[in-house]
């Protein structure tokens, strides 16, 4: 999915790109159509990359997010055939909604998959600073001034 739309972001752009030297193509260069076509184009480059990171994530790290994965693709799919059908009928902004939301519930599945794997932090402030001998040749953490106690900010 990912490098399809990194490859359709190619091709639309080419298409784009044939036109773009008519000054008035799409109502001109600022119009609101030619600027919803500028984002589905852009849309399938930046969902396609969005789309390989999540791939990767999952691989590196052995989650699985089935719903997040299809969060993603529905967002990635419906995003630039939104701002196309926008573009030449403003009145279906609302439908901006399945892209968006969808997207966002893939980030936020996504995210707490990962904070749940994620190991715990140590209270704010507790930073050692190097390892040290400790008793009877243990290693341990060296704190400020050589205590054994918590450096606090």
């Amino acid at each position: 999915m990912a490098w399809a739309g990194i490859s359709l972001g190619f091709l639309s752009g080419l298409v784009l790109g044939l036109f773009f030297h008519h000054e008035n193509w799409l109502g001109g260069y600022g119009s609101f159509k030619r600027r919803l076509y500028r984002l589905a184009h852009i849309s399938f480059f930046g969902l396609g990359i969005v789309n390989l990171a999540f791939y990767l994530t999952v691989r590196a790290v052995a989650i699985s997010e089935p719903i997040a994965s299809w969060a993603f693709v529905v967002g990635a799919l419906s995003m630039p055939i939104c701002c196309v059908l926008m573009a030449h009928l403003p009145r279906a902004r609302l439908l901006f909604a399945v892209p968006v939301l969808s997207l966002l519930l893939g980030g936020i599945l996504t995210t707490t998959s990962l904070l749940r794997l994620a190991p715990p932090l140590p209270a704010l402030g507790v930073f050692p600073l190097a390892p040290s001998e400790g008793a009877e040749g243990e290693r341990g953490p060296v704190y400020p001034s050589g205590s054994r106690s918590q450096c606090i900010l």
